[in-house]
């Protein structure tokens, strides 16, 4: 007896079926919103992955030397494969590109809950396009997929933050560029650590001011309304202006997009991926309980990192399969889909080649069946008829096959009618229609 691999699951039917709700949700509230689904290889050379994110995220990766002695990974996220992609098709594509896709990605970690070895994402991306307008259309899809879902301002939030916010607040600090990155990193971590580790960090970053940078960046965290942001960013020199521009922009749109209440202004939020360019945002369960569900930012200077010669600016998020479904299964939003046929085939002894045949002509119309695959008796077969869950049996014995006949028969409420062969598709659109037969 095999068991599946740590980290990884097995769907069956059951499970199949609800995650595929996930996925259908993500592909109709995308292309509402006009983007294009796209694909692309599990398996990726390993160095793009080491461009992006350095060395250190080859421990995190499953990777081997392929038979042509190759460096390659699984991928475990999707923006380094879109930047190649795009890159290589730059000048053709319309701007702005808007792409998603729904796949599966792979890390190497420790399992635990809400986190595996394999999971599926949801990834949008915006590329071609700097506006603040972009940043609140993806922002508004988020919401969006998560409204259709069914969930409510009680149910998640999504926190809003912006680097170049905190690049402002660090340049007024005192904070160098060359110790910046690491100062993001530990207000990236805070809300994980212990205070005195995140004055550990900030000391290695900036040796002698690590206290007073950890009580400064307290008071900006705190930070909930957009007017204390805005008179904090006032403060801040000639590139005010601008980011509180940018600021007001936003607010404005998500408003328009009616999705304002579902906002909270977080600078705790920092993203810890340094390839963050303008705002970032998380969305998490309202009751501040478990992963987070969704996450994602603008990346402007990414593509030509990888590139080395497209330069677009992006933006865009990704939602995991996994915190998700934890999430709508805690509130019963996850349905369980009816595993069954529409119809149920129950035919003679020597009307079997017959029963099938009409079996082919319905499926072809679009109706699902079933049938028995070794010939039993007509007790048997509307047992099984029974336990299938279909809603109509089609019956089929020597009367009907002398009369070119079949009699539908509604297994909700036994009510059944005789119909010519050749009109039998007919017949079933008319009842899924009128809801059922009656006695």
């Amino acid at each position: 007896m095999f068991d599946s691999l740590p980290g990884f699951r097995d769907f069956p039917p059951e499970a199949c079926a609800r995650r595929n709700h996930l996925f259908r949700v993500f592909r109709t509230v995308a292309r509402a919103f006009d983007f294009k689904e796209y694909d692309a290889p599990v398996l990726e050379p390993l160095d793009l992955y080491v461009e992006k994110s350095g060395e250190e995220i080859v421990g995190q990766l499953f990777h081997f030397l392929d038979k042509g002695e190759r460096k390659v990974a699984l991928r475990p996220e999707l923006t380094p494969t879109l930047a190649r992609m795009v890159a290589a098709r730059a000048n053709s594509l319309a701007k702005p590109i808007k792409w998603f896709n729904v796949g599966e990605h792979f890390r190497y970690e420790r399992p635990q809950k809400g986190r595996g070895r394999s999971f599926y994402q949801f990834n949008a991306d915006l590329l071609g396009e700097s506006d603040t307008g972009a940043d609140a259309e993806l922002i508004a899809l988020l919401v969006a997929i998560f409204e259709t879902l069914g969930l409510s301002q009680t149910d998640f939030r999504v926190r809003l933050s912006d680097r170049r916010t905190w690049i402002l607040f660090l340049d007024a600090l005192g904070v160098s560029e060359q110790a910046r990155p690491k100062v993001l990193d530990a207000i990236d971590k805070s809300g994980r650590r212990k205070p005195e580790q995140t004055v550990e960090s900030l000391e290695q970053a900036m040796p002698g001011k690590g206290r007073h940078l950890q009580d400064e960046i307290e008071k900006i965290k705190r930070i909930r309304s957009l007017d204390d942001l805005l008179a904090k960013i006032e403060t801040c020199g000639e590139e005010a202006p601008g980011t509180a521009s940018s600021w007001k922009e936003l607010m404005s749109l998500l408003e328009a997009h009616g999705v304002l209440p579902y906002i909270e202004i977080d600078l705790s939020i920092v993203r810890g991926l340094a390839y963050y360019t303008g705002f970032v945002y998380e969305a998490f369960e309202a009751s501040g309980e478990g992963r987070a569900l969704a996450g994602g930012g603008r990346y402007d200077h990414l593509l030509k990192k990888l590139s080395g010669n497209v330069d677009l600016p992006a933006c865009g998020f990704a939602i995991g399969d996994m915190t998700l479904s934890d999430c709508l299964e805690s509130k019963n939003l996850l349905p369980n889909y009816i595993m069954a046929p529409d119809l149920f085939l129950i035919a003679g002894e020597g009307q079997r080649k017959l029963g099938i045949s009409i079996a082919s002509q319905v499926r072809k119309g679009g109706f699902s069946i079933s049938y028995s695959l070794k010939q039993v008796g007509f007790g048997k077969q509307f047992k099984e008829a029974g336990k299938s869950g279909a809603r109509y049996a089609l019956i089929v014995g020597e009367d009907e096959e002398n009369s070119n006949q079949v009699k539908i028969k509604d297994l909700r409420s036994s009510g059944e009618i005789t119909t010519p062969q050749n009109s039998l598709l007919a017949k079933l659109d008319e009842f899924d229609s009128e809801g059922g037969i009656q006695e």
